[in-house]
């Protein structure tokens, strides 16, 4: 990666912890030489020296990297704002998880470094851009890091709705008919979020897959199903359903009626991220999944 040159900052909304690592990593870009533009929804009370309060579609179009500093939720609702301008992003995590913002506040000088002289690796995450219809009109087109989820609203009232998967050839394939709580369209990065707590696979991010989890389904062999992210699927909630909403990343949430459709594929723009030098996914699962931790032996090469 080039020389640190304009540099987008998104932090964690009206969080006052979240302030002195902003301030930090400010002072440490602006001593790099770089032009910081910092997201102003909302706008800051104060700016530091050197700074620049900007719309975030603004930010999004003049900014070569963007660093996010809050928890994984800020870094989702940053990647779908972001991901359409091909915008790389650097998470600083001051959240509780962290299986996205994988860099600590202490580390961000060495990581600026690293990213300076081209040790950091990035990878591409896919994403879904979720289509819904309703009364048989087309509304906005949706993004998704992690997931798009069909849900009730009623607590104790399933819904009934079917699912399909378009073939290569372009027909509709049925695959089930559900009466469940909702269900989850996961793409390997959201199978470690709610699709993992429905009891959803836990996909690797290089695969070009999406998870398809039942929320509480009625039958019990009802089970996730893992397709191909290159296949369109199609969500038809029954005639006299009530009560049902599409929820994006757990952050964008659109009401729904029976007779309601959801079309979800795989993004054209990927989710670009920056990871530092020593990054390890699987690591990362052990710390934050309470995995086993450490082999007793390497493993041979000809195991």
């Amino acid at each position: 990666m080039p020389a640190l040159k304009t540099i987008g900052i998104i932090a964690k909304r009206r969080d006052p912890r979240v302030m002195p690592t902003l301030l930090r990593i400010c002072r440490a870009l602006v001593g790099r030489g770089a032009d910081v533009l910092i997201d102003a929804d909302p706008p800051p009370r104060t700016l530091p020296p050197g700074m620049r309060a900007v719309s975030r579609d603004q930010l999004a179009r003049s900014c070569e990297l963007a660093l996010v500093i809050g928890g994984d939720g800020t870094l989702l609702d940053a990647g779908r704002s972001l991901a359409p301008h091909d915008v790389p992003l650097l998470g600083i995590n001051q959240g509780r998880l962290g299986f996205l913002t994988d860099v600590r506040p202490d580390d961000i000088d060495a990581v600026l470094d690293e990213i300076e002289r081209g040790e950091v690796s990035q990878e591409s995450r896919l994403m879904l851009a979720v289509y819904p219809t309703s009364n048989g009109g087309d509304l906005p087109r949706l993004l998704a890091v992690n997931d798009a989820v069909l849900r009730t609203l009623a607590s104790i009232r399933m819904l009934d709705f079917q699912t399909w998967l378009r073939t290569a050839g372009g027909d509709w394939e049925f695959i089930s008919r559900h009466r469940a709580d909702g269900l989850i369209v996961s793409t390997p990065t959201g199978s470690t979020a709610y699709a993992l707590s429905g009891g959803g696979p836990v996909l690797h991010p290089d695969l070009h897959a999406l998870a398809l989890v039942p929320i509480c389904p009625h039958t019990l062999s009802d089970r996730p199903v893992v397709v191909p992210a290159d296949r369109r699927i199609r969500i038809v909630l029954r005639a006299d359903t009530d009560g049902a909403a599409l929820t994006c990343d757990g952050q964008v949430t659109l009401p729904l009626a029976g007779g309601d459709c959801i079309e979800i594929e795989r993004c054209e723009h990927p989710l670009r991220l920056i990871h530092p030098r020593g990054y390890d996914y699987f690591d990362l699962l052990r710390d934050k999944l309470r995995w086993g931790h450490g082999p007793e032996q390497v493993p041979s090469e000809r195991l």
